[in-house]
């Protein structure tokens, strides 16, 4: 199972969009600065996670997510 997520930056509103394995783990190198692109955005906090059953599915669920429609949903899920 690959797990697409979507973070929320508690400082500066950001969304990032991701897959990973393991999402626990992940969250905890984006909030270290572990991850080159997220560690300047810090804290973070999941918004939006979802499984899926294989890296091909994770990719395209990514990919929409990424889009202007799926950034829209996910903006819809912040308060």
């Amino acid at each position: 199972m690959i797990t697409v997520y979507a973070l929320l930056s508690e400082k500066y509103g950001f969304i990032y969009v991701g897959m990973t394995a393991n999402l626990e783990r992940r969250l905890k190198e984006h909030n270290s600065g572990k991850s080159l692109y997220t560690k300047r955005f810090k804290p973070w906090k999941v918004i939006y996670k979802e499984a899926q059953p294989d890296l091909k599915a994770a990719r395209q669920r990514e990919k929409y997510l990424k889009s202007g429609v799926g950034k829209e949903f996910l903006k819809s899920l912040v308060p």
